[in-house]
């Protein structure tokens, strides 16, 4: 994909600040702004920015916003997977200090396991909804299924929308699994925005929140498919444990 770090970290960003889930109320910077003014805007996420900040110190690489580390949070793989997830762990908790409560409650020593520097185990692992999958409703499921970054390929497209095949999530009553593919109707344009224009069918893209966040090459693909494969194995894990 075309673009430098904080061109990546807007576009994967924009859809949960869009709708208020996370990051400063400023989408209108994420979407039209220059790149210093992306740079403003995520230092004000609390979430994203401690994960690329740790990255950024644990790699030697002087940008939180290196192209290198917003890609290898947002999709996993990359010069992230090697980090160590326990001095991963400790050095996030690190940087974060008294407000590690809160938002961030769920994040402890004991998560070490879990860890990994991508997006992917923030969805998982630190956000509260895995706490709370098979207790009489799929809302928590739905909520996972739409902030972790999805990979599908198009299949179709109309001026408006295309229709995107790709894998949900689901909770067989034991674990969460990754459904066989199916097409659902994605919308190029939202609010007068979109990341790919010009998306065409065959393309691979990821989608965030329901929102198309950029085209995928099959290394990228891979990596994303990896990240998740990983996440929901120690997340399946977590939940077998409290039977």
């Amino acid at each position: 994909m075309a673009g430098g770090g904080a061109e990546m970290f807007a576009r994967y960003a924009y859809a949960p600040n869009r709708l208020g889930y996370c990051g400063p109320p400023d989408a209108v910077a994420l979407r039209d702004g220059t790149d210093d003014q992306v740079r403003a805007v995520a230092r004000r996420f609390t979430g994203a920015w401690p994960y690329l900040r740790v990255m950024a110190a644990m790699t030697g690489i002087g940008d939180p916003l290196d192209r290198r580390l917003v890609e290898s949070y947002w999709l996993g793989g990359g010069i992230g997977a090697d980090l160590d997830p326990t001095e991963f762990t400790a050095e996030l908790l690190a940087l974060l200090g008294p407000v590690a409560g809160g938002y961030w409650t769920h994040l402890g020593p004991e998560l070490a396991d879990e860890a990994a520097a991508n997006h992917c185990f923030h969805v998982f692992g630190v956000y509260p909804w895995s706490r709370l999958v098979g207790h009489g409703n799929g809302h928590p499921v739905h909520v996972l299924d739409s902030c972790r970054i999805t990979w599908g390929t198009v299949a179709d497209r109309t001026d408006t929308e295309i229709a995107l095949r790709s894998r949900g999530l689901s909770w067989d009553g034991r674990r969460l699994v990754l459904s066989a593919e199916t097409v659902r109707p994605i919308p190029i344009r939202v609010d007068g925005y979109t990341a790919v224009p010009d998306v065409s069918v065959g393309e691979q893209v990821a989608v965030h929140w329901g929102r198309l966040c950029g085209r995928l090459d099959d290394a990228q693909v891979r990596a994303l498919a990896a990240s998740t494969a990983r996440q929901l194995e120690v997340t399946n894990l977590r939940l077998a444990a409290r039977r």
